[in-house]
């Protein structure tokens, strides 16, 4: 895909995501996201940090959280979070909207997962709601589901994914032990039924399941229903990195 129009949308969900924070009130800030122990100031704060995130500091990170990836990625959005208060990183967000500078290993299409995913770990638990742009979201799943950092193939082995607002499958089955997931990829509000929740990626499904993701997640023990339709829980005991689509980093 043309890394001009992937970039083109990153920069339109950054500027949307920080009209969202401008419209929050102060108690709303405070409040807990879908990724636990983060609240929605914390969220913010590692939303502007893509594109200011070195190798160096990466490094310097990884060995103070003794290798573990997703601790060093909390204690550095709040680390900002508390530097930072909420008007200095709507601006921040907004002046790097456009910037195509990458955490270190970061696919292109990571930011646009990023933005995405952490809409939704912000809004939902707020009463608020946004829409995944339909195109933008089948883009993403597409990635994150073929991509061998997130082990989506692997987690979903024997179970098919269907989007039931876009022209988009993947996995295997249905068949013998085997089931399917069949749900919304754009709606702002969980898909209902089934494993609807696991075609959106990220921690935004804590509440429903993050299927095609999971990973920096604390899953709970992957379930059947009795029609075969896979569920899978996400407790997200530390954050789900967004970018973290690229399996650990948010």
């Amino acid at each position: 895909m043309d890394r001009d129009e992937i970039l083109s949308w990153v920069k339109a969900e950054r500027l949307s995501l920080a009209d969202f924070f401008e419209s929050l009130h102060d108690e709303e800030w405070e409040a807990a996201s879908l990724c636990a122990g983060w609240t929605v100031h914390d969220v913010a704060a590692h939303l502007t940090l893509s594109t200011r995130t070195t190798l160096a500091g990466s490094i310097t990170g990884i060995i103070r959280a003794r290798g573990n990836w997703d601790r060093m990625e909390a204690d550095k959005a709040r680390e900002r979070a508390a530097w930072f208060g909420p008007a200095e990183l709507i601006v921040q967000l907004r002046e790097t909207a456009g910037s195509a500078r990458r955490a270190p290993g970061a696919a292109p299409l990571d930011p646009l997962v990023d933005a995405l995913v952490h809409g939704q770990d912000v809004a939902r638990p707020l009463g608020r709601r946004r829409d995944m742009p339909v195109e933008r979201t089948v883009v993403d799943l597409g990635h994150v589901h073929g991509s061998i950092f997130y082990g989506a193939r692997k987690r979903l082995r024997g179970t098919k994914l269907v989007a039931t607002d876009a022209d988009w499958s993947a996995g295997g089955g249905p068949g013998r032990g085997q089931g399917t997931g069949r749900g919304p990829a754009s709606a702002g509000d969980r898909a209902s039924g089934g494993a609807g929740g696991s075609l959106r990626p990220g921690c935004a499904t804590a509440r429903g399941g993050s299927a095609v993701t999971g990973r920096g997640c604390g899953r709970a023990p992957a379930t059947r229903r009795p029609d075969g339709t896979r569920l899978v829980g996400c407790r997200a005991p530390l954050p789900c990195s967004p970018s973290l689509l690229r399996g650990r980093r948010p």
